[in-house]
């Protein structure tokens, strides 16, 4: 994992108090929501909702409120 990445995982999961390896990607899960990523911008003609398809991913899997969780990133990254 890069250190933006690994930095941005470390404030999600403080903020989700949860600890931060639950939230450590593997290799197949990172290729995974890449290639989730790819499909949803390139069968839908819209960029913008490859991320949002992997937000939906996360919810399923039982996230915590997205907009705590986007201060967390952009506090952990300014």
């Amino acid at each position: 994992m890069d250190p933006w990445l690994t930095q941005a995982r470390e404030a999600l999961a403080a903020e989700a108090g949860v600890d931060a390896s639950a939230l450590e990607l593997t290799e197949q899960e990172s290729d995974a929501l890449l290639k989730l990523a790819r499909i949803a911008a390139h069968t839908s003609g819209e960029r913008t909702n490859a991320p949002l398809v992997c937000y939906l991913v996360g919810r399923a899997q039982g996230a915590r409120d997205v907009a705590a969780l986007v201060d967390a990133v952009r506090r952990s990254t300014s």
